[in-house]
């Protein structure tokens, strides 16, 4: 593995595994009230409107950080799957998604 003070896509992602952990726990973010439903959809609503119904539709999201926009569309009915640089996000994408039981890659 590459040293991530020398390689700077490696900085990166290590920079992102711990920021996720940062916001994950953080206030700004509130998975407890994505994860109860009290605030099940994070997406804003020009997006929705813009995007329109996905139901049914297959949606990929890019640098889906730790899924909870990616969860979202998938709530809305999408075909979803969220890739991002970091695996900690990823891991913690696949967790609420079983948690939750929502159909998302």
């Amino acid at each position: 593995m590459s040293d991530p003070a020398v390689d700077p896509i490696r900085s990166n992602e290590h920079l992102w595994d711990t920021w996720t952990g940062v916001h994950v726990e953080g206030p700004f973010y509130d998975v407890p009230a994505f994860v109860d439903g009290t605030r099940p959809i994070r997406l804003a609503d020009y997006e929705r409107e813009e995007i329109g119904p996905v139901d049914g539709r297959s949606l990929l999201h890019l640098q889906c950080h730790f899924g909870l926009d990616t969860l979202s569309w998938a709530r809305e009915g999408a075909i979803v799957t969220g890739v991002d640089l970091s695996d900690r996000s990823i891991e913690l994408a696949r967790a609420l998604s079983a948690e939750l039981g929502l159909p998302a890659t």
